[in-house]
């Protein structure tokens, strides 16, 4: 190892090491719902908390085809029972009655309380008529389950109770499995619905890894056919876009690397130049997590992602260090050169991203503070630990061979003005008809390719799981009195039902009735003594005995003195059936307040629904979709303005620093024109503003500003402004080599701030030599005497 090099790799490796350490210790997290904000009324806080822990949040939907039907049914049984088993789901609904031993003895125990029951059905006659069906039962297939539940049920209330739970009502049934009811005959497809256990979108991948490896261990010897598993909901789109972002991020990483990696090569010829380029950004990585760390507790790995991204700019830093320095000059020589620039720079840079912390949306907050931590320690480790590092390995870019050939581009600059032609094309195409508009519909930003959204809509529609585009929210300062004020609701919702006007819809009410609900039930069950006589009465000349009907009778004189199913005396397998039926907001105790959630199965119900019980007092209609947009819009705008604040500071910096009317004309002038060059690209192309091209026009304005501010240094020599040209060429080179692969990417949000960034940035280099550089006829080489760069 050569002895100059050592300091240099040492630093590599302490860099190294600090990451190593920083993120031993840092909490990273994937949960999406940690990324939005808490809402400000109630609604918003509504909308967030549907969003993040709602039902049809957390449903993963499921079906399996390509096979007979009974194949299908019984790896939809056996597939529900390696679910449940595996503990990574909070219920597991496939139609079968053996799901949870446990539960189903409590809704049987129960079920004279939970069903009504009418009174008819426990008298004589009642009793009577329900004979003949439980015969034909013993003599059936079905005999064992006729002994366990019809003999101890005759009236079958149990069956309305388990009906209510599963949601069978909906479903074609067969075998103990779901199947969609409308398929053909030689196409059939079981059916599962799973809630994952992790609450809003987290938890996703570790539970479609458990549901593909239980499948693929069972489909492996079902035979005839060859069974597919179909997979959609939230939980599905998240794990596999999150993937697919893993994928387009190592394949496109290694591609830029490479590239950039070989534009160093090329300019420096120095394998060096490398650890002098990861030092910097190694340092900024381990102080932007700490920071974040400390100031809110946890790093998301969407912030890491974007953050390590945004991050990728301060690789210009050591490379307009070592760009500017001659061959064998010292450090403070370069310095005194370009460290104004350098320094104002960063400033920039800094104060822009400075106006992101103030966003009230959470997930742009962390990424503004991760960006600022780590563009600021990258310019303090290149400043001041990198530059005699370097001046000690004897870095520097190669010698141009004939720098006037490379200046005659400056020429270029007497016809500065015409640049002014496509800023003012692309100003009047923004001011226009066809000019950007804020994306407010969250549906345009997902990953999800359009096949996977058909899936799902389908299997939701067979299912007749929520689609949480418009819900009814009832309100109640407890959960029994929302209980209460639901059922005051359902003889209109099951008239709607019954007319065929909305699709079967799942209320709390309709499996856990309020306690006023149960008491009264149990109030209209016959005593012992009038049972007996009605069953006597009714088995009178059947074949069956009175002893047979014995645990009957028990049962229903247990049921008189049961106290009320409250929702905390649930099974956990029933409690989480019940648990996205109910929002609660506030803390426990004073304050709080609960609601139950009547979610449609089909979009239209929504209004229909509305419109049948809009006069119901404390009733709130909650359109997610639109309410989420509005949020996601407002939020926007806001970022827009801590941005404008962003760029009044910037404004203020330059000022006090440059002094100078024209160059700060010339600098401003210069990001004004590639932010408008850029916006106009993204309007002709038909974007849609969002708050990820702000983060990429945060980008492209740093990496201008560093443009500009260099080429409006002081050029003290022929050979320095072809240096200066040079390095920021090949910054410009390596900016382009980064996010114009990430232009590539197969996920829109990626693809869509690589695009911006590349755009940008290309235009930022040629308006910002255009524009603050000095044309070449105030160039006077009697001012290589001068040490300031900046005029006075």
């Amino acid at each position: 190892m050569s002895r100059p090099l050592r300091p240099l790799l040492l630093a590599l490796g302490l860099a190294a090491a600090l990451v190593a350490g920083v993120f031993a210790r840092v909490d990273l997290r994937a949960d999406m719902a940690d990324l939005l904000p808490q809402g400000v009324s109630l609604s918003q806080r509504l909308v967030l908390d549907t969003l993040r822990e709602g039902a049809a949040a957390t449903l993963v939907l499921i079906g399996i085809e390509g096979a007979p039907e009974p194949v299908l049914a019984r790896l939809a049984r056996d597939l529900a029972a390696r679910l449940t088993a595996s503990g990574a789901f909070r219920l597991v609904a496939d139609g079968g009655a053996g799901a949870d031993p446990a539960a189903l003895e409590q809704l049987f125990r129960y079920r004279y309380l939970l069903a009504p029951a009418p009174p008819a059905a426990f008298t004589a006659p009642g009793l009577h008529a329900a004979l003949p069906g439980l015969v034909a039962g013993l003599g059936s297939s079905a005999a064992p389950l006729v002994k366990r539940y019809g003999l101890t049920d005759p009236p079958g209330v149990f069956a309305a109770v388990l009906g209510a739970w599963t949601g069978e009502g909906r479903l074609r049934q067969s075998g103990g499995a779901w199947f969609a009811p409308d398929r053909p005959a030689d196409a059939p497809r079981a059916l599962l619905l799973a809630q994952t256990a992790g609450g809003g979108l987290e938890s996703g991948g570790a539970a479609l890894a458990t549901i593909r490896a239980a499948f693929a261990a069972l489909a492996g010897g079902a035979s005839p056919g060859h069974p597919r598993l179909l997979l959609a909901g939230p939980p599905v789109f998240a794990a596999e876009a999150a993937a697919a972002m893993r994928a387009d991020a190592h394949r496109l990483t290694l591609i830029s690397a490479v590239s950039v990696l070989a534009l160093l090569l090329w300019r420096f010829r120095s394998p060096a130049v490398l650890a002098v380029v990861l030092i910097p950004l190694l340092a900024s990585l381990a102080a932007a997590a700490l920071a974040v760390q400390l100031a809110f507790g946890f790093v998301h790995v969407v912030t890491l992602g974007f953050g390590m991204t945004m991050l990728g700019v301060t690789v210009d830093y050591p490379v307009l260090l070592i760009g500017h320095r001659k061959q064998g000059e010292a450090q403070a020589g370069t310095l005194r050169r370009i460290g104004p620039a350098f320094s104002l720079a960063v400033l920039c840079a800094a104060l822009g991203l400075t106006s992101m912390l103030g966003s009230a949306f959470p997930g742009l907050a962390q990424l503004g503070l991760f960006a600022l931590a780590g563009v600021v320690t990258a310019a303090a480790v290149t400043r001041f630990a990198l530059a005699p590092l370097i001046v000690a390995a004897g870095l520097a870019p190669v010698p141009l061979r004939a720098p006037e050939r490379l200046l005659r581009i400056e020429r270029l600059r007497r016809f500065r003005l015409w640049a002014l032609v496509p800023a003012g094309a692309a100003l009047g195409l923004l001011a226009g008809p066809h000019g950007l508009t804020l994306e407010t519909d969250l549906a345009r930003l997902s990953p999800v390719p359009p096949a996977a959204l058909a899936l799902d809509a389908e299997l939701r529609a067979e299912l007749g799981a929520p689609d949480m585009g418009e819900i009814l929210l009832v309100p109640g300062p407890d959960l029994d009195s929302v209980l209460a004020a639901e059922e005051a609701l359902m003889p209109r919702i099951a008239g709607l039902e019954a007319a065929g006007r909305i699709a079967p819809v799942t209320l709390a009410a309709r499996l856990l009735p309020s306690q006023a609900t149960q008491r009264a039930r149990q109030a209209a069950l016959p005593d012992a003594a009038t049972l007996a006589a009605a069953m006597e009465s009714a088995i009178a000349g059947t074949p069956f005995r009175a002893a047979a009907f014995a645990p009957f009778q028990a049962d229903i004189a247990a049921s008189r003195t049961l106290a009320p199913l409250r929702p905390q005396d649930l099974n956990p397998f029933l409690a989480a059936r019940l648990a996205p039926l109910m929002l609660h907001v506030g803390p426990s105790g004073a304050g709080e307040r609960w609601f139950g959630v009547i979610a449609p199965a089909r979009a239209a119900d929504g209004a229909v629904l509305a419109g049948a019980l809009g006069a119901t007092p404390g009733l709130m209609r909650l359109e997610v979709k639109a309410s989420a947009d509005a949020l996601l819009a407002a939020y926007t705008a806001q970022a827009w303005r801590w941005l404008a604040a962003g760029g009044l500071a910037v404004l203020v910096a330059l000022a006090l620093f440059l002094r100078d009317p024209a160059r700060i004309a010339g600098v401003l002038g210069a990001i004004a024109a590639a932010i408008l060059l850029t916006l106009a690209a993204l309007a002709a192309a038909g974007a849609r503003l969002t708050l990820f091209h702000l983060v990429a026009l945060q980008l492209m304005a740093g990496v201008g500003l560093d443009y500009a501010l260099f080429f409006a240094r002081r050029q003290l020599d022929t050979e320095e402004r072809a240096r200066t040209l040079s390095t920021l060429a090949l910054c410009n080179a390596m900016t382009l080599a980064t996010f114009g692969v990430l232009a590539l990417s197969r996920t829109p949000v990626l693809r869509g701030i690589g695009a911006t960034v590349a755009v940008g940035a290309l235009a930022a280099m040629v308006f910002a030599f255009l524009f603050a550089g000095e044309r070449p006829a105030t160039i006077s080489l009697s001012e290589r005497t001068e040490d300031d760069p900046w005029p006075r």
